[in-house]
């Protein structure tokens, strides 16, 4: 298992070296961040410099190449003026999911209001909707149906957020405050674990799920 304190303060570092004074904010995002992770997991980090450039994208990843782990970095790299106008329905999982390492991303904040949660929430739902249909009939792939309950936990997570006002990062403490329980959650936290796909009984809960937040949330 990665000692995930010691990468991130070598990433921070590099970074620091390579941008100098051009670095607004660095963070760590994904399972690492929630206190989740795996042994495959990826190292989601996040970059964001006063401008980027192509030149940029060329330094940042010759500079991630000679970090270790390198197989499992990913994550985002931007600069402040295309994240601050950026879809603040997307910010909104971006801001919450994010655990600072350098700066802040609260100048966000003003941009993540309930209408952005909303279409969080809607968009969210329509695309693992099409997603699910499209597999179903087409793809009949296990794997993105896995895929699919994966992304349903950041809808769920959108949803109590906009319900309760508390954004819940850990799926297994989301659990347990979700009342009634959520045969959804539970079933991406049971896929997660490794429980087996059964296919058309799953994709029919997700799809039934998809449609109810689809019309429940809409405008």
């Amino acid at each position: 298992m990665i000692d995930i304190n010691k990468w991130i303060k070598t990433f921070a570092e590099k970074v620091e070296q390579t941008f100098t004074d051009r670095v607004w904010f660095i963070g760590l995002q994904g399972s690492y961040g929630r206190g989740e992770a795996t042994e495959t997991s990826d190292i989601d980090a996040v970059v964001i410099l006063d401008e980027l450039r192509i030149d940029d994208l060329k330094t940042y990843r010759d500079m991630l190449d000679a970090l270790p782990h390198r197989e499992l970095v990913c994550g985002f790299i931007s600069g402040i003026a295309e994240l601050s106008a950026w879809e603040a329905s997307d910010l909104f999982q971006f801001y919450y999911d994010t655990v600072p390492i350098k700066g802040s991303l609260d100048r966000l904040l003003e941009k993540i209001d309930r209408k952005a949660v909303q279409r969080a929430i809607r968009i969210g739902a329509c695309n693992i909707y099409h997603a699910c249909v499209h597999n179903f009939v087409h793809e009949k792939s296990a794997d993105i149906l896995r895929a699919l309950y994966k992304s349903a936990v950041f809808v769920l997570q959108a949803v109590w957020f906009y319900e309760t006002g508390n954004y819940i990062k850990s799926r297994d403490q989301l659990q347990k405050a979700v009342d009634p329980p959520s045969a959804v959650l539970d079933t991406a936290l049971a896929l997660k674990r490794g429980a087996n796909i059964r296919f058309e009984e799953m994709s029919e809960l997700l799809l039934n799920w998809t449609k109810a937040v689809i019309v429940g949330y809409g405008e």
